[in-house]
């Protein structure tokens, strides 16, 4: 990979020596080091924040035990999510109409940190925290995420990762076995002493695959390690200033037989969990390494400062079939793949692209939170740096009549695409939080500096000798301001409404160096009594640009992966619903019931013709793809002392997967689908619990997606059966 400035990564290097240096001397209560790396805490209380503001706990997390982190915000309303392997590998997210594909258009987070391999540089994100071993998951939309860009438009989702425990020692250990041969450790210890405390944790599941590959046979599902390390120091109680320094170590791979070869409709309604012979050899390895440091000072019960510093390595290699019969995916390769298992072929020719990528992005943030008389102050800062380094090339092969891929010719890497994207960015926030009695209003600005750069040496130059072919260089800038305003009429009814304007840098694939931009409303009414809480917002979103990243994932055209293409004006409006009660909450049995409802209406306000598949000939008034009108989340559960049931069900509204009008064209929709899964516990201890989970429970066949025209099927019935303990 091409390397960052040095000068820059001195810089950084030593920021965060003297931020270790400061903490030699040093500690900060358990509570004011989670608030650094949260978005909610007790200097943002989830119930008065100003915007749409939603937390999954530790204890919503255990209800299902998800490892895929779809099925996990399916709760939250606002967010749209579009499945693709069944198993949330590379989750799809979007919020208030922004678009799902590879979680591209909002800002995703780990412990306060930017997630994606290359966030400026190359938005769509292949790599995805491990959402299995979160403690907690948060999401926020509206106008407060103006502290946490560069995406401000739909919303954050900060996942934290296991915090280190209080008790001299803590644990669990959680063993699950499924169908498809599903297997599940996760298992973490950790405890705290007088000035030091430390955790480790380990995460694997794997499954064969619920899809079968024509003839061959043979895996197609995954094998996937999540390991994570922290260790904290913090000052003794009779320091000065009470300090608190915590590295935070993570190592991730993976192994999945995956592919972007769908199905004929044909094939489809025939054997929808089959796959064609001509994938078998499909494959995505990767690894990513993270180190994390982070260090809080308190200077007084009104002032403090946190800073992290961090670097984030992403390697990954998609092994796929490109071209069969000589056509690409999008033209008739698909049909070729069909005709071939169908015996219409006696042989085929199937090209295997490695898609080889190298991933970096490495920063310093830094804020500043001073409580001055009725003015809650935060000043924050961050430098960062990314880069996508693709470096790739094609192989051939020959399937003869019994299916057997024998390879014909070796690519040389380097030759099919061998460029680097990169990008610097300087951010800078402040924010003013002002509690006038039952009134609060919180004002905002956020700058955002951006430089991006696109070196392109062509397919003929592998060693990169010399000047690359073709070099873009650009750079822009944004002014992000916002303003809301909670009231809160009395203890049980807040009123709340906002205005932000929103920002989503240019990709250097952008051609025209076009940022995107929109002006972004709310307003609202929570409401929360005992056991009954509720929230209900409206939002419109007014586009001036919105971007569209062209990705294998859309069934994007070779030629033009990683363009970013511009749509021009847009409007998004909506509505957000949820509600939840826990029926005799203080009885012997209790009945916890939750609700959530997304309404949404996109449309473009323009008229256009795009090199981006699914835009195309655009018409002012045609609604966006993969976007649901309405979604509905519905659970209810009974549980007592010793043991916990609950089904939860979602439907979501029909979807286009290519922009229009009026009725969906029947090979351009995403079918309507209602979807149940069930959990039921059973608590042989306080510490040890069996339980039992099924996914799909009523075995649904159904879409996920179209890409490159073809259908994939989501995953079927599946049960798994688990045990924890913990200690």
């Amino acid at each position: 990979m091409t390397q960052l400035s040095p000068m820059r990564l001195s810089l950084l290097a030593c920021a965060l020596t003297t931020a270790f240096n400061a903490q030699a001397n040093s500690p900060t209560q358990a509570t004011a080091k989670i608030e650094q790396i949260s978005i909610f805490g007790s200097k943002n209380p989830l119930d008065t924040t100003p915007g749409s503001a939603h937390q999954i706990t530790e204890a919503e997390l255990e209800t299902f035990k998800y490892s895929d982190i779809m099925r996990t915000l399916a709760s939250v309303p606002g967010v749209y999510i579009q499945e693709e392997d069944g198993y949330g590998l590379r989750p799809n997210i979007g919020m208030r109409g922004t678009g799902q594909n590879r979680s591209e258009k909002i800002t995703v987070m780990e412990d306060g940190v930017l997630a994606a391999p290359a966030p400026y540089a190359s938005p769509a994100a292949y790599y995805f925290p491990t959402s299995g071993r979160m403690q907690s998951v948060e999401i926020l939309k509206g106008s407060s995420t103006v502290k946490y860009g560069p995406r401000t438009t739909g919303g954050v989702i900060n996942m934290l990762s296991r915090q280190i425990p209080q008790e001299a020692l803590a644990g669990k250990i959680d063993l699950a076995l499924g169908q498809d041969g599903f297997g599940k450790l996760h298992t973490y210890a950790g405890g705290q002493g007088e000035r030091i405390g430390a955790v480790a944790e380990i995460y694997r599941y794997q499954a064969d695959g619920f899809r079968e590959i024509n003839t061959v046979g043979g895996d197609t599902g995954f094998t996937k390690n999540d390991a994570l390390a922290k260790v904290r120091v913090n000052t003794d109680s009779t320091a000065a200033y009470q300090q608190s320094l915590e590295l935070k170590l993570k190592f991730a791979d993976e192994t999945s037989n995956e592919t972007y070869m769908g199905l004929t409709d044909a094939d489809y309604q025939a054997s929808p969990y089959s796959r064609y012979s001509a994938s078998q050899k499909d494959q995505m390895t990767t690894e990513h390494k993270q180190v994390q440091l982070n260090h809080i000072i308190d200077f007084s019960d009104t002032l403090s400062l946190s800073s992290i510093g961090y670097y984030n390595d992403f390697h990954r290699n998609w092994y796929k079939a490109d071209k069969v019969g000589g056509e690409s995916l999008s033209g008739k390769g698909i049909q070729n793949a069909a005709d071939f298992d169908a015996g219409l072929l006696s042989e085929l020719e199937v090209n295997v692209k490695a898609n080889n990528r190298s991933y970096l992005a490495q920063g310093i943030q830094t804020e500043l939170n001073w409580l001055l008389g009725d003015h809650d102050l935060a000043f924050g800062l961050r430098y960062h740096e990314d880069e996508m380094d693709r470096y790739q090339w094609a192989d051939s092969y020959a399937m003869d009549a019994n299916s057997v891929m024998l390879r014909t010719k070796s690519g040389v890497p380097g030759t099919d695409s061998n460029r680097v994207d990169s990008a610097t960015a300087f951010a800078a926030y402040v924010q003013d939080k002002i509690s006038l009695d039952a009134l609060t209003i919180t004002a905002g600005l956020r700058w955002e500096d951006v430089e991006t750069q696109r070196r392109d040496w062509g397919k003929k130059n592998p060693g990169r000798e010399g000047n690359p072919d073709k070099q873009v260089e650009s750079q822009f800038n944004a002014l992000l301001p916002s303003l809301s305003a909670t009231y809160q009429i009395n203890e049980q009814v807040l009123l709340l409404a906002g205005v932000q304007k929103g920002f989503s840098p240019a990709a250097p694939g952008n051609a025209k160096g076009q940022e995107e931009q929109s002006w972004n409303y709310e307003a609202g009414v929570r409401y929360h009594q005992d056991a009954f809480n509720a929230e209900l917002i409206g939002f419109y979103s007014d586009y001036s640009n919105m971007h569209g990243n062209c990705t294998a994932a859309q069934g994007c055209d070779d030629t033009k992966l990683d363009n970013q293409y511009n749509a021009g004006e847009v409007e998004v409006k909506g509505l957000e619903l949820s509600l939840a009660h826990e029926f005799n909450r203080a009885g012997a049995m209790s009945f916890p019931v939750k609700l959530a409802y997304t309404y949404t209406d996109a449309e473009f306000g323009n008229s256009f013709e795009s090199e981006f598949e699914t835009w195309d000939k655009v018409e002012a008034g045609y609604k966006l793809t993969y976007l649901p009108e309405n979604q509905l989340y519905i659970s209810a559960g009974v549980q007592s002392q010793h043991w916990q049931i609950t089904v939860a069900a979602r439907y979501t509204d029909e979807m286009r997967t290519k922009a229009g009008a009026g009725a969906i064209p029947a090979d351009e929709v995403i079918e309507a689908k209602t979807l149940v899964d069930l959990s039921a516990r059973y608590f042989v201890t306080h510490s040890q619990e069996v339980y039992l989970t099924v996914d799909n429970l009523l075995d649904e066949t159904y879409m996920t997606t179209r890409v490159h025209g073809s259908i994939f099927a989501g995953k079927p019935q599946t049960v798994t059966l688990g045990y924890s303990y913990k200690f």
